[in-house]
């Protein structure tokens, strides 16, 4: 059974954001080209599902989960 990742709030300081920009902005990835990468393979989870859609807007609350850790976006 996977363990499940160790969930860390990021503030935005507005009220939606991009899943490729939050994935940068929380540190979860470096560059912009693995992040694309990331998301095109199906590495990056939102809310407990697979999402590739690299120009997803998230909302307050939502996790992004990636190579076991995982960042709620807070305002």
């Amino acid at each position: 059974m996977a363990k499940a990742p160790r969930i860390t709030d990021v503030s935005i300081g507005s009220d939606g954001i991009r899943l490729g920009q939050f994935m940068k902005f929380a540190g979860l990835l470096d560059s912009g080209g693995d992040v694309k990468e990331a998301i095109i393979d199906g590495f990056v989870m939102v809310n407990g599902e697979v999402d590739r859609r690299r120009g997803r807007q998230l909302q307050h609350d939502d996790v992004v989960e990636f190579d076991g850790r995982g960042a709620r976006v807070r305002p």
